[in-house]
């Protein structure tokens, strides 16, 4: 990839693993003095490894009553901010950068500490949904350039989607160029008969010792994993779905793409498929792209939705996190007292991240990355498998909005994929693209009789671990 020029000053919000596992790559790829890069931190991790790449690091947390005063000198017309930091409210840091005239990316839209499990809101208040309502509500012409929630997942999957759909399309002989807007993308979506898009994610990756009781151990964010499995469950809400679950919730405002589970996430489990674990059960866990993918995907025809797929995550993380999240739920959601994010210690394993669409003429395709830790150590410094996932995406989206400024406020499902892909896949291992004939009825009912829709595969109740 040839570098990419700025000109104006680069400030990172939040130095954890996806700041420190990012740095190298900014520092490889986009031409930028090392004088104009900020990282303001709320702790001290990582200040030894800005400080050996020669970027100014401040340690000072950000809350509702300062944020405008610590970052105003900092971020002025044509600077950059990267927020890579949780408990600072996106939509605060959103509405700044465009006062400012500054640039803007996230991984995620954050709400203020403690909005994700406030006992105050409805599950439905403190949802993505509710969140990037909150977040698209700033959207509004061709000012500078913010783009919302482009890590991995959300951000990544979005492209992987518009590949596996020109795979698709490309191997079941439906004859269309590549399309350019969404309506295009929509429609070769009904056009293959797409009904089911699962974010299908099998983490392998094992530590050189194991977790400890009251720790609780992931290969990226803790605080992010946990706060959002303690989210209710959320997927974007298809429109061959026969029968809305009985726990499930429409939201009373905004897009009406999606639903809502009462219950966490981190609590509920559906069947899903990756090339190299085969059939697995993943956490329905709540992200953003279930319900921007969803909604991008909508094709609407005098004022009713005909056609959108379902779509939502299913996460297998590495197994230590899985026991982690299992003792997460026997102390009622309340965290552990201990924290270890695996880096250093991680001797083996790989995290197969992709898409897997289903319904079509070819039954289930899986396309995405399949990235070692051998390869991730090879590739770049300060990363496993799973962040530099994410810092390659947070890359492809920093080069698209540094070569577009002016594009307003944009999800993933609206940059150029081919594009964000061209950067990002350098550092994603191996991109596979696998069909298979499974579907969430296969060997069911062999041991014990199982209420399934056998008339339609794809139904959500076949897919539920109930």
């Amino acid at each position: 990839m040839q570098h990419v020029a700025f000109g104006g000053r680069l400030v990172m919000l939040g130095f954890g693993s996806i700041g420190q596992g990012v740095l190298p790559l900014i520092l490889r790829h986009i031409d930028i003095a090392r004088e104009r890069i900020t990282i303001v931190s709320g702790d001290a991790r990582g200040q030894e490894i800005a400080a050996d790449n020669g970027v100014s690091f401040t340690i000072l947390p950000l809350t509702r009553d300062n944020f405008r005063d610590v970052l105003t000198p900092l971020v002025q017309a044509g600077d950059f901010l990267l927020n890579l930091s949780v408990d600072v409210s996106s939509v605060a840091l959103i509405a700044f950068c465009q006062q400012q005239g500054a640039l803007y990316l996230d991984t995620c839209i954050e709400p203020w500490a403690g909005g994700y499990t406030d006992p105050s809101l409805s599950p439905s208040q403190r949802s993505n949904y509710a969140l990037r309502e909150s977040a698209l509500a700033l959207a509004g012409g061709d000012g500078p350039t913010a783009v919302l929630t482009h890590g991995a997942n959300p951000g990544l999957v979005s492209h992987f989607v518009k590949q596996a759909l020109s795979n698709l399309a490309r191997d079941t002989g439906v004859d269309t160029a590549v399309p350019t807007d969404r309506t295009g993308w929509a429609a070769l979506s009904e056009t293959l008969g797409v009904k089911v898009i699962h974010i299908a994610e099998r983490d392998t990756q094992t530590a050189s010792f194991a977790k400890q009781p009251g720790e609780f151990v992931n290969t990226w964010s803790i605080d992010g994993f946990a706060g959002e499995g303690c989210q209710p469950a959320e997927l974007g809400w298809g429109t061959h779905e026969k029968t809305l679950p009985a726990d499930a919730r429409h939201h009373e405002f905004g897009c009406d793409a999606a639903i809502y589970l009462m219950r966490p996430g981190a609590s509920t489990r559906v069947r899903t498929w990756t090339p190299m674990a085969g059939p697995l059960h993943g956490f329905l866990i709540t992200h953003n792209e279930s319900i921007s993918i969803a909604d991008y995907y909508s094709v609407v025809e005098g004022g009713t939705v005909r056609y959108r797929p379902t779509v939502h995550y299913a996460y297998h993380p590495c197994d230590d996190a899985v026991l982690s999240v299992h003792e997460l739920a026997g102390r009622n959601w309340q965290q552990q007292p201990k924290q270890r994010l695996m880096m250093d210690e991680i001797r083996a394993g790989v995290d197969e991240l992709g898409v897997l669409l289903m319904g079509h003429a070819r039954g289930a395709y899986w396309y995405g990355s399949r990235l070692s830790i051998e390869q991730a150590r090879a590739l770049a410094p300060h990363n496993n498998a799973t962040s530099l996932q994410v810092t390659a995406a947070v890359l492809g989206g920093l080069v698209w909005a540094m070569e577009n400024p002016r594009a307003g406020l944009v999800e993933a499902d609206r940059l150029d994929h081919a594009r964000v892909l061209q950067v990002a896949e350098p550092y994603l291992g191996d991109m596979v693209g696998a069909y298979s004939d499974w579907t969430p009825l296969l060997d069911r009912g062999r041991l014990f009789p199982e209420d399934t829709d056998e008339s339609c595969p794809w139904q959500f109740a076949n897919f539920r671990v109930t």
